[in-house]
């Protein structure tokens, strides 16, 4: 562990059983994860030591060592610099879970442009959006899904849009990377002078994927990538000659998370599986074939594995286990605590941050808890009056960057000074989720600020009624918002989705308000129950509680 790159930037405190205390980072003013992290590694290892295994859906199988991704980003870099990519301009990358990703992640911030990842389920009417809103200049993507069809449609209304690339096959109109990168140099000189890339610089965009509104852009500088150090070494706990897998498309922010920047700091290998759907009994086999170390996941993809019989799969390799991406439901953690031995270890953050609260190396679980703060940030809870709210006190999630912006933070939301004001004001960085802290410095997640339901008094929050309804194995999906009550203002409704082979019926209403009443406080049971075959949600599959009517 000593030798690790990623101790080159930070000064860890360790309190005296060796775990993180506290966390400072130093690093030069032209940092960048690029050449100062992937080329160092490729320097120190070569082609000695795997740094990604990546297996297609149809079970092709790369590894690629940091020698590798030395070569490749170079080459990559030079394609883009030959098609016209320069410094600033931001660049779309839809490329689902294909290795062309990392490849052009790397060359980017080589270059000094603006990587912008995004997912494949995009349409015309979100990417034109999108291609206007962050004024893109050149997009590469997957030629599967429709994706490159729906670009094509949107150009018309994307003046911004000049270069486009796919990966993988060619197609009419369009430059072929696979081609392109092969016929360029393996050799790329870090700009200087004019050229010169600045640790403040903006290095990576990612619209966020709330709940209601349009997308706003968070931006991150280069600095971004050291604020996951305490991702990968303090929480997902990775190992230095381990493998490990986050479940994620790279179009959303935990793939960065997961699957790149924390992973390499700490020298571990990543493994990416290109799936199309995914699907338990493909994935399981893997983790005995490949040696998976460590796991991270969110709810919905481990609610689905335990659905599988995890008796028939050897997942023995698996030291460690991390959650986040949504809050978990304590349903979810026992079965997963059943099945692997292993203590699902939650996690919170946003887009705009790292990970800022969580269960780190050392801290003692508790079943429903996010955890603790990360270090690295001055995490506080605000109560409604702008006071610190006190122990058992819901408040929101804010951060104190009064003393200055913390590693890991975003800089703001691109062009958009209105929005990041509401956000960010004060002194503080509001997240606009809700918890509780309790005696012991845990904190105990709520709900969103705006879906908070308010009746008779009372403020609830709609996860802890969703956690109690989702232990009935008769719930699939569950979603609790307030509806108007002349009464009491507001009361509480469970909109569900039925596992198969059940039906909604009032005997069944009834059966799961008494569960509510017997298993939380009284007040908090759902008034209205209402069965549904889906709920809304975003792209990103979090479910849209404003859109339910």
């Amino acid at each position: 562990m000593e030798n690790l790159i990623y101790k080159r930037f930070v000064k860890e405190k360790l309190d005296k059983n060796g775990f993180l205390e506290d966390i400072s980072f130093d690093y030069p003013d032209n940092f960048n994860f690029a050449y100062d992290v992937m080329d160092e590694l490729a320097k120190k290892h070569g082609n000695k030591k795997t740094a990604m295994i990546w297996v297609s859906k149809d079970g092709e199988e790369r590894k690629f060592t940091y020698e590798d991704f030395y070569r490749y980003s170079n080459k990559t870099a030079n394609y883009f610099k030959s098609l016209g990519i320069k410094k600033g301009d931001r660049v779309m990358l839809i490329l689902k879970r294909h290795y062309q990703f990392w490849f052009s992640m790397l060359a980017l911030h080589k270059i000094g442009a603006v990587a912008v990842p995004a997912t494949n389920q995009l349409m015309k009417k979100d990417l034109v959006y999108r291609f206007n809103k962050a004024e893109i200049s050149a997009v590469v993507c997957t030629p599967y899904d429709e994706v490159a069809r729906e670009i094509e449609l949107s150009l018309k209304e994307s003046p911004s849009l000049k270069i486009r690339i796919t990966v993988n096959e060619k197609r009419d109109g369009w430059e072929f990377f696979d081609e392109g990168i092969e016929k360029m140099s393996d050799t790329f000189e870090r700009p200087s002078g004019d050229d010169e890339i600045l640790a403040g610089d903006n290095m990576l965009m990612y619209f966020s994927s709330g709940t209601t509104g349009y997308p706003k852009i968070a931006v991150h500088s280069f600095t971004y990538p050291l604020g996951h150090i305490v991702t990968a070494a303090w929480w997902h706990k990775v190992e230095e000659d381990g493998v490990h897998l986050t479940i994620s498309d790279t179009g959303w922010g935990k793939a960065v998370w997961g699957k790149l920047y924390g992973q390499w700091l700490s020298e571990t290998c990543i493994f990416v599986y290109d799936f199309e759907r995914f699907h338990p009994d493909e994935i399981l086999p893997m983790f005995k074939k490949y040696n998976i170390t460590t796991l991270c996941a969110p709810p919905t993809i481990l609610r689905f594995l335990i659905k599988e019989d995890l008796s028939k799969y050897d997942l023995t390799s698996l030291h460690y286990a991390t959650v986040a991406g949504e809050a978990l439901n304590p349903e979810v953690y026992k079965q997963f605590y059943q099945a692997t031995g292993l203590r699902l270890m939650e996690g919170f953050g946003q887009t705009e941050t790292t990970l800022a609260v969580g269960n780190l190396i050392g801290t003692e679980p508790k079943m429903g808890s996010m955890g603790k703060p990360n270090p690295q940030f001055k995490v506080e809870l605000m109560a409604a009056d702008g006071s610190q709210a006190k122990d058992g006190e819901e408040g929101e999630i804010v951060i104190n960057t009064a003393n200055g912006v913390p590693v890991g933070l975003f800089k703001g939301y691109y062009k958009d000074e209105e929005k990041t004001k509401e956000a960010w004001h004060d002194g503080y960085y509001h997240t606009g989720d809700m918890a509780w802290r309790d005696e012991d410095g845990y904190l105990w997640y709520v709900g969103r600020t705006d879906d908070v339901i308010k009746s008779s008094g009372y403020r609830i929050g709609p996860f802890e009624i969703e956690s109690v309804i989702m232990e009935l194995p008769y719930v699939l999906e569950c979603a609790v918002t307030g509806v108007p009550d002349p009464i009491r203002g507001q009361v509480v409704r469970a909109t569900i989705i039925l596992a198969k082979g059940y039906v909604g019926s009032e005997e069944l209403k009834k059966e799961i308000q008494v569960y509510v009443k017997e298993h939380t406080a009284p007040y908090k049971y759902p008034r209205v129950v209402e069965f549904v075959d889906e709920l809304p949600k975003t792209i990103s599959g979090k479910i849209k509680r404003k859109d339910i009517k």
